[in-house]
């Protein structure tokens, strides 16, 4: 795996390293001794799985409060996503501020996201979907949101949403 650090501190772009033949590739998609390298958190808890029929549908943004703050590791296998990654810690330096990353299922890359970070996807395809790695199991009490189109957002979507759920509309700004 190639690691790239963004321009937020702690999101990280995760490329796999092909080994390629005539039968296809072969590739690792996650090693705890690779992240844990790179000072991630590599203790998984859950695999969650999002299909999404139509381009332009939005989830999102979405993280857990303490004390199920969650790290993700998010890859796109089936057609392609814009990824939002906005850091929601308050006292941070960089609270406020957001990476996107556009993440396909050509490119195989995947986005490391630390605990602390809201996230959220744009489908850029119908027939989308993306896996997610986990760090905690899903708690409903710590569930907690930031509007999407927040104005500290500006320019963190490539257009504006279609489809999207009547809680993402909930969430208060920033």
């Amino acid at each position: 795996m190639k690691f790239a650090e963004t321009s937020l501190p702690g999101v990280w772009r995760v490329a796999l390293e092909l080994r390629e033949d005539e039968r296809g590739f072969f590739a690792r998609a996650f090693d705890p001794a690779a992240f844990a390298a790179h000072g991630l958190d590599a203790k998984l808890s859950q695999l969650n799985v999002s299909h999404n029929a139509k381009k332009g549908t939005l989830r999102g943004l979405h993280y857990q409060a303490a004390p199920h703050e969650e790290s993700k590791l998010v890859r796109c296998v089936r057609g392609a996503i814009c990824e939002v990654a906005v850091d929601v810690r308050e006292g941070s330096p960089t609270r406020g501020r957001w990476v996107s990353a556009e993440l396909n299922a050509k490119s195989r890359e995947a986005l490391f996201i630390p605990k602390g970070f809201a996230h959220g996807f744009l489908t850029l395809e119908d027939q989308t979907e993306v896996h997610y790695l986990m760090t905690d199991d899903y708690a409903p009490a710590s569930a907690r949101g930031v509007r999407w189109d927040d104005p500290a957002l500006k320019d963190a979507w490539p257009s504006a949403p279609k489809h999207l759920a009547p809680k993402d509309l909930d969430w208060p700004a920033l």
